[in-house]
């Protein structure tokens, strides 16, 4: 977006216009003493040699993963980009409007959102895929609301296997419209406790929602908790942090999950520090008028020629506020662009190599941690690429100590509560090396 400054004599002009002698006099309405009375402090202006060699000085504070021994993970993952998907996503035909009024004019947007729905359905195993939302918390908390909508019911169980944050988001979301949420904490295997989730169905239980992978890495039973949910008329909702492990897992939409939603970072999107990312969202085909956000289609024109539209929008931005299914107001155009392209690059056998290259080095990881005096894996069942690890003190102090290092061990559980101070998350993916283990593990061990 363009920054072009009014001269002093369009403003003089303007304010001409309106009656007033200076721009100070915009701001009458502000009650004096709430005025700052005074310039702002801040540096003065810099030449553009100066600015330039001052951001890149504020740059270099930054740690860049690609540079560090990672072990980084936990819902954000650092991923191989090829340097060509940078130069398609600046082609003119795909970086068209992000939001696609005007059919004819946004092609290239419509284009990718339907090659996009239709990757993720395969992906996910869903019938309908939207046009992706925010990110894996909203998509999540936009689950249980939807969940509601189908079953017309004010309930939902999450068990706190689910990531931590996205249970945070779903929280905001179901304590604002007047839901109810009940937790379940996992079993001693790091999994949803099935038994605990029956227990808690009623009338009233309008979803379940439980990770798959889970937030430890491990795998909660989808098909159980299916049976549970349907059993008492709720929908079942599988959430993920990790898109990759549908290259070798069986995906959750086959698996009887009625909602499938999660982060799709990984999927060509680099960690940038946090953001933005982009959610995933799929389910049935028979509830997707009340899925959130919009679907593109494809149909042809009165030529007979192919072309693409928005065959639904059940957003805030597009109909009555009273019929919307969500208020987010946009999808992440540009990050599902990125993941489109990247999965198109990759193709189905791509994305199992490299889905299979961060399993295997995850496992190459867990042992050679696991022989190190003092450490142990917390959960004994199947992981895909990142698992929990006991630590012989507390976590946060050895990812602080060796981060001096410039090595980052992992994330420290110590947030989950009490027990988890000695709890490491370790992540190892396609990009993790003999080199990286070796010097975890000399890290770990010192």
């Amino acid at each position: 977006m363009r920054y072009i400054p009014h001269t002093e004599e369009e403003i003089a002009h303007m304010l001409e216009v309106i009656g007033l002698d200076d721009v100070d006099s915009l701001f009458d309405t502000v009650p004096e003493a709430l005025q700052l009375g005074r310039p702002l402090d801040i540096p003065s202006a810099m030449s553009e040699r100066d600015l330039l060699k001052h951001m890149a000085a504020l740059a270099a504070k930054n740690t860049h993963s690609e540079e560090s021994v990672s072990f980084l993970g936990g819902g954000v993952y650092q991923h191989y980009r090829p340097v060509a998907m940078d130069h398609l996503l600046l082609r003119g035909e795909l970086y068209t409007a992000y939001t696609p009024y005007q059919p004819e004019a946004s092609q290239g947007t419509l284009q990718i959102i339907f090659e996009f729905q239709t990757l993720i359905s395969e992906l996910l195993g869903t019938e309908v895929v939207n046009a992706s939302m925010y990110d894996g918390a909203t998509s999540v908390a936009e689950a249980a609301l939807m969940a509601a909508r189908v079953t017309r019911r004010d309930s939902i169980i999450i068990s706190e296997t689910v990531h931590p944050e996205y249970r945070e988001v779903v929280r905001s979301y179901t304590e604002s419209s007047g839901f109810e949420l009940l937790s379940v904490p996992p079993t001693a295997d790091g999994v949803a406790d099935l038994e605990a989730i029956r227990s808690l169905m009623s009338e009233r239980s309008a979803g379940v929602i439980v990770g798959y992978p889970n937030y430890f890495g491990l795998l909660d039973d989808v098909t159980g908790a299916a049976e549970i949910a349907h059993e008492g008329g709720a929908q079942l909702i599988a959430a993920f942090q990790e898109a990759f492990a549908f290259g070798v897992l069986t995906p959750p939409g086959k698996l009887g999950a009625d909602i499938v939603v999660g982060e799709g970072q990984s999927l060509g999107v680099p960690p940038s520090y946090g953001g933005p990312h982009l959610g995933l969202f799929g389910c049935r085909q028979k509830q997707v008028r009340k899925m959130p956000g919009r679907l593109a289609g494809q149909t042809v024109d009165n030529k007979g020629e192919r072309g693409f539209v928005l065959t639904m929008s059940t957003r805030e931005q597009h109909i009555r506020r009273d019929k919307a299914t969500s208020n987010i107001c946009t999808n992440q155009g540009l990050m599902a662009t990125a993941s489109t392209i990247y999965m198109a690059m990759l193709g189905p056998h791509g994305l199992e190599k490299i889905s299979r290259a961060c399993h295997l080095r995850a496992e190459q990881t867990k042992r050679a941690i696991t022989a190190i005096e003092g450490y142990s894996l917390r959960f004994q069942g199947a992981t895909f690429h990142e698992f929990v690890v006991n630590t012989p003190r507390p976590a946060e102090e050895i990812v602080r100590d060796l981060a001096k290092q410039g090595v980052a061990p992992g994330i420290a559980l110590t947030r989950l509560g009490d027990g988890w101070s000695n709890a490491l998350l370790v992540t190892a993916t396609e990009l993790t090396s003999d080199e990286h283990i070796a010097t975890l593990c000399e890290a770990l061990a010192s």
